[in-house]
């Protein structure tokens, strides 16, 4: 009787341990983002609620885009920083920026940056991105270059404070600008004019492809440069078939890609269930892997 007992308990501390080998081997997840504008009406109306339901959802980490007058989304950066870190979602990047001044305004953008880096300083940001252009910039290759100056000072002000700063494109930046009759693509004159050690570029995948692009002509023209991406689809990420994301991932270490962040723009769902349908995809493709984990 005592050995069958002995027996039994064995087998019970025998699928106990398989149990928790099983479970401390199961996937937690990749450590994938999120913009935040995903879910730009929602976070409007219940900061805490949204970021409660992104960490639930399984995000690891988060990307504003609600910086104005020295708050994100209302809230001061410490509250917050706070607010994400209980939710376990580090903020690594945000979209902000100004656009390029005229002479007399060029002191009084200057020192709006130096706050809002200092903003950002406290967030514990890694990265800085910029998402637009003033409309001029997409007319004239003189005002291009302009943007491309103002853009190595911002980011080398952004580098004192240990913050990397960077563009990101939409579709408009694949062509030449209209009054330009050399033919140099904007993309590709911004890449060549901006100070590497200053600017980096956060190559939307989605909006390269709709511009024409091909992202992998770009990593293997400028490798390094692409530090961020924003994985992005029509819809919910790999609903479409539009985009190859196997073959863009396989030259993501090519690229300089450090993190990648869902975006999603559309939906053919409520907004809470596209972004968990694209982290899913994401976590189930085999090829995506993050160069960097962390």
């Amino acid at each position: 009787m005592k050995k069958r007992n002995l027996f039994k308990t064995l087998m019970l501390v025998a699928a106990a341990a398989l149990i928790m080998t099983n479970y401390s081997c199961a996937p937690k997840g990749k450590f994938i983002g999120l913009q935040l504008y995903s879910l730009r009406d929602s976070i409007v109306k219940d900061v805490p609620g949204t970021i409660e339901k992104v960490s639930k959802i399984g995000y690891k980490f988060v990307e504003p885009a609600g910086y104005g007058k020295g708050n994100f989304y209302g809230m001061s950066p410490e509250d917050f920083r706070k607010l994400c870190d209980k939710n376990n979602l580090p903020i690594l990047s945000s979209h902000t920026g100004m656009a390029l001044p005229d002479s007399a305004g060029y002191a009084g953008t200057m020192a709006w940056w130096d706050s809002c880096i200092d903003a950002h300083a406290k967030l514990g940001v890694k990265f800085i991105v910029q998402p637009f252009m003033g409309g001029d910039a997409y007319e004239n290759l003189a005002t291009l270059k302009k943007y491309c100056d103002y853009f190595n000072e911002v980011g080398a002000k952004c580098n004192a404070k240990g913050i990397r700063f960077g563009y990101h494109n939409h579709s408009q930046e694949f062509k030449p600008t209209k009054q330009d009759s050399t033919g140099a693509v904007i993309y590709d004159f911004m890449l060549e004019n901006t100070d590497p050690s200053k600017v980096m570029f956060q190559m939307d995948l989605y909006w390269t492809v709709e511009g024409g692009a091909n992202p992998i002509d770009y990593f293997n023209k400028y490798p390094g440069r692409f530090e961020l991406w924003h994985i992005k689809d029509e819809k919910e990420i790999g609903a479409s078939g539009k985009m190859d994301f196997q073959t863009i991932w396989a030259n993501a270490e090519k690229s300089g890609m450090k993190y990648g962040i869902v975006e999603v723009e559309e939906y053919s769902f409520d907004t809470f269930t596209s972004v968990q349908k694209s982290l899913e995809f994401l976590n189930n493709a085999e090829y995506v892997v993050m160069p960097l984990n962390k």
